[in-house]
């Protein structure tokens, strides 16, 4: 536990500016980040008497190692820079609020040359415009098809699209007439499009106009006597009649607005959000967050409305938001809405009329989830604590392992012989710290020298980093000024260096490495007016890897050999992000027995690391094994700490045999273009799709290879020599059938 008053800044130092502020740990890992309108009052109050803290903060500022901050100009561009850092680091101590499920979104493709209606989940995609979110993709599909009597639009995937329009005949739905069947020309691409935009308004809420104009059509086709097409008419009126009854009517002005309320008690807080779009309730989200910081229920609200409208972008924000309590700075927060939008929202809490009645249903939703949250998840906060109380006792830890790092190693008789890494904090997974493995030290089958070579790579990356970051060095910091580029206003792109140019400074940070503007700096556009950057000291510079951010000065080698390529999964990240080698487990686990366990106990004494509790779980009677220990541990079955270390064991064998398989189908669908040096997918693709497979491609001369768009004579005479000497002698037989077997390796279906 850190004392506060070691990293404490000096007076004077912290400017009384705009900015944001993160506070580090001893791993140089982000675990706190917030913005202030007065950067020196905010951050001093986070070092006054701990017994006048909250709980949360005093765990926060003891925890905490170092404390940095980033001068900005305005409190909009703070309430930017805030949202993108939490994002960037994932910050342990942030509020962060989690959708509990993946919620279903109408979606309707207009990057596409012939849009398509589908079902979608996950992030969004930039050209697809989308709808909802919905409770179910069941009332997705029912709307859908109510829906395609009025508008065909398509709804098959491409493969389905492609063989329609090879062979020239329309799917099911195009002979229904429920799909206008573009694929075979039925409609043009135009006309396509305008049913597909027509779609898109019915569903934004302009429905009266497609009623009247069908309702209008009905009575002209009655006056005609032309009664078949006046009765399709009338079902036509009477399906989108029926769409739009799946969307209760609220408000009765044809209100865009989302209503945003929360439940909370003193650890946890649930989130529930309508989306009303032409009066009608379009969609429903609801999450659930560890009130992991001291804050109250306008705090929670900002939070919400970061992480709900951070990546969106127009339509997409709406005209009003109703919350029940206000941010701290609503103008700020209004401005940063409205700057999204690209017109005035309005940000206010609901006083009286339809909008406060649908804010109680909106809050009375929030106060059912949170109460079925807790239900849920009392048992299995009790439950974690004593499995890891349990296995802590049973290996004689002095704590219980609150990570949990293990090991499998998977192959097929020998071949494609991969390792993997699985994580657990808490009890719970953290998939976003798995990793994965190639064995590249040795062909062949040993899994125990498999797992001596992995555990050694995965802990030797983790001694670099520790070296890198200086965290080792002893020696005191010297006094020699130093300060760090910030991002951008609107903060980093996910994955960008943290160095990435921009303008304004951090404030001190005790024993970091020599950062922008010191010796050896990136150079970058002048700090506008109005930002200054405070000095502070700091340490010698450490190595860095080269996959990380630009290099601050001469970077001597680092003292141990370099980890694979293959032991990260992503890119490498600057000091702070999650996604490290960088923090060490307090317990290995490895699938396995004796040797396995000794192979990793060996691989940990040969670094030098004797802080790290080892132990194997064999998967016949499911013992426990320990470094040096000839007779197993054995847990009752009915365990909670035997049953967690089954599901972590369990993990890291789907994980490594899931990355086996797509290694060895790889290896399976591998072609003769793999070989040829400088061609790439896109251009192998490129020759697959002139041609039609790599049969026909061995066939053509190098001046009808030349003829595909993007490839030089060098690069076919490279393609025609690789084919002709992969050549295959005769044809391949079916001993079964004597058919001969047409070579389709490549090929594009």
């Amino acid at each position: 536990m850190a004392d506060p008053s070691s990293y404490r800044p000096k007076p004077g130092e912290i400017p009384d500016s705009p900015g944001v502020y993160k506070f580090r740990d001893e791993h140089r890992r982000v675990i706190y980040v917030g913005k202030a309108k007065n950067l020196r009052q905010r951050v001093a109050n986070y070092f006054q008497d701990l017994a006048n803290l909250h709980p949360r903060t005093r765990t926060m500022v003891t925890t905490a190692a170092s404390v940095e901050w980033t001068v900005v100009s305005t409190e909009v561009e703070a309430l930017q820079l805030e949202y993108s850092w939490i994002k960037e680091f994932d910050p342990r101590f942030n509020v962060k609020y989690r959708d509990d499920k993946s919620y279903p979104y109408l979606a309707v493709t207009l990057n596409e040359e012939f849009p398509r209606v589908q079902v979608m989940r996950g992030a969004k995609k930039k050209g697809v415009r989308y709808f909802g979110p919905y409770g179910h993709a069941w009332a997705i599909r029912e709307t859908v098809d109510l829906m395609l009597r009025v508008f065909p639009v398509r709804t098959c995937s491409a493969g389905v699209f492609k063989n329609a329009e090879r062979t020239g005949r329309p799917c099911l739905l195009g002979y229904i007439g429920k799909c206008s069947a573009p694929c075979v020309g039925r409609v043009t691409p135009e006309e396509h499009r305008e049913l597909a935009e027509d779609f898109c308004a019915f569903m934004a809420g302009r429905t009266g106009t497609y009623i009247r104009r069908l309702e209008k059509d009905m009575a002209q086709a009655a006056e005609e006597m032309e009664y078949e097409r006046a009765a399709r008419l009338r079902d036509d009126a009477g399906a989108l009649k029926r769409a739009m009854e799946k969307s209760a009517v609220v408000l009765a002005d044809a209100t865009d607005a989302d209503l945003i309320a929360v439940a909370e008690d003193e650890l946890e807080a649930a989130l529930q959000i309508f989306h009303v779009r032409g009066g009608r309730v379009r969609g429903q989200r609801g999450w659930v967050t560890d009130k992991v910081e001291a804050v109250d229920t306008s705090g929670l609200v900002e939070h919400a409305l970061q992480q709900l409208y951070g990546e969106e972008r127009g339509d997409a924000v709406p005209k009003e938001v109703l919350v029940p309590a206000l941010p701290e700075d609503p103008d700020a927060v209004a401005q940063w809405l409205t700057d999204r939008r690209g017109s005035q929202v309005s940000l206010r809490i609901p006083q009286r009329g339809d909008k406060k009645d649908l804010m109680a249903t909106v809050q009375r939703n929030a106060q059912q989830a949170l109460g079925l949250h807790k239900t849920k998840r009392a048992s299995d906060l009790t439950t974690r604590s004593r499995a890891l109380e349990e296995i802590a006792e049973a290996l004689g830890l002095d704590a219980a392992p609150l990570r949990v790092e293990c090991y499998d190693i998977s192959h097929l008789q020998g071949d494609d012989v991969v390792a993997s890494m699985v994580v657990f904090e808490d009890g719970l997974a953290r998939k976003s710290e798995y990793r994965r493995f190639q064995i590249k030290g040795f062909e062949g089958q040993d899994d125990v020298r498999s797992m001596h070579e992995v555990i050694g790579r995965r802990f030797k990356r983790y001694l670099q980093e520790k070296e890198r970051t200086g965290e080792g060095d002893e020696q005191p910091a010297s006094d020699a000024p130093a300060t760090e580029a910030a991002p951008p206003a609107a903060g980093p792109a996910p994955g960008s260096p943290e160095t990435a140019e921009g303008p304004s400074a951090v404030g001190p940070v005790p024993g970091a490495p020599e950062a922008a503007g010191g010796p050896g700096a990136l150079e970058g556009p002048a700090a506008p007016a109005g930002l200054t950057a405070p000095t502070a000291p700091t340490a010698p510079t450490a190595p860095t890897a080269p996959e990380g951010p630009a290099a601050t000065g001469p970077v001597p080698a680092p003292p141990l050999a370099p980890a694979s390529p293959d032991d990260v999964a992503g890119p490498r990240e600057e000091d702070g992000r999650p996604k490290r080698f960088a923090y060490p487990p307090q317990l290995v686990v490895v699938d396995g027995g004796q040797p396995q366990v000794a192979a990793a106990q060996r691989a940990l004494d040969e670094l030098g690391i004797h802080d790290i509790a080892v132990c194997g779980l064999a998967k016949r009677l499911e013992e426990v094994w320990l470094p040096d220990d000839d007779d197993p541990v054995v847990l009752p079955r009915s365990s909670e700490g035997l049953y967690l270390l089954q599901r972590i064991r369990d993990e890291a064998h789907r994980f490594a045999i899931t990355y086996q398989r797509a290694k060895r189908a790889k290896r399976i669908r591998s072609s003769p273009l793999d070989d040829v040096s400088g061609l790439g997918e896109t251009r192998k693709q490129a020759l697959i799709k002139h041609f039609g497979s790599v049969k026909k491609l061995r066939q053509a001369t190098i001046d009808q290879i030349c003829e595909v768009p993007g490839i030089g004579r060098r690069t076919a005479e490279s393609v025609a020599a690789a084919l002709a000497a992969t050549a295959p002698a005769a044809p391949a037989v079916n001993t079964a059938t004597g058919e001969i077997i047409e070579e389709d390796d490549g090929d594009s279906s």
